[in-house]
């Protein structure tokens, strides 16, 4: 989780949501990403989905059948059905996300009883951390939209 934190603070310095996310096989990293629909102009360019790609590419197999995903912000609905497309075995979180959030604040895409796989959820991991970074860039952005309005 530690490694997702500092890809979510580059997001941060980038000027996207601070979301960043490793993929892990047997001990080792083989995919990472931090959010960059902004910078990207794409939509799903949420650091779990690059994180994915990016893990399958490097394995060669859009089957992550033996891997943990570690994120910082509990994934939201087009994230979470990646990862079961994807057979992610294990997601570990940070933080919830209680607008968007799709594991456990709002609804459990990841469980239901029609999904042909089930992903193992840890959540809370560094939690306190991970909900700072997302404070600390929104109230950047609060701040930045008010310095706007009073030029």
């Amino acid at each position: 989780m530690g490694r997702a934190l500092l890809l979510a603070q580059q997001a941060y310095d980038c000027g996207e949501v601070p979301v960043g996310a490793v993929v892990v096989v047997d001990g080792s990293i083989v995919g990472e990403g931090w959010n960059k629909p902004v910078s990207s102009c794409d939509p799903t360019a949420h650091a779990e989905l690059v994180a994915l790609r990016n893990a399958a590419s490097h394995l060669g197999n859009y089957r992550l059948s033996s891997a943990t995903l570690y994120v910082t912000i509990e994934p939201c609905t087009m994230c979470a059905g990646a990862l079961v497309h994807a057979r992610v075995k294990r997601l570990v979180y940070g933080a919830r996300e209680p607008k968007s959030g799709a594991v456990d604040s709002n609804v459990n895409a990841l469980q239901g009883a029609h999904l042909n796989h089930h992903v193992l959820v840890d959540s809370g991991v560094l939690d306190s951390r991970c909900s700072q970074l997302m404070s600390s860039f929104f109230k950047m952005r609060r701040q930045q939209k008010r310095n706007n309005k009073n030029e």
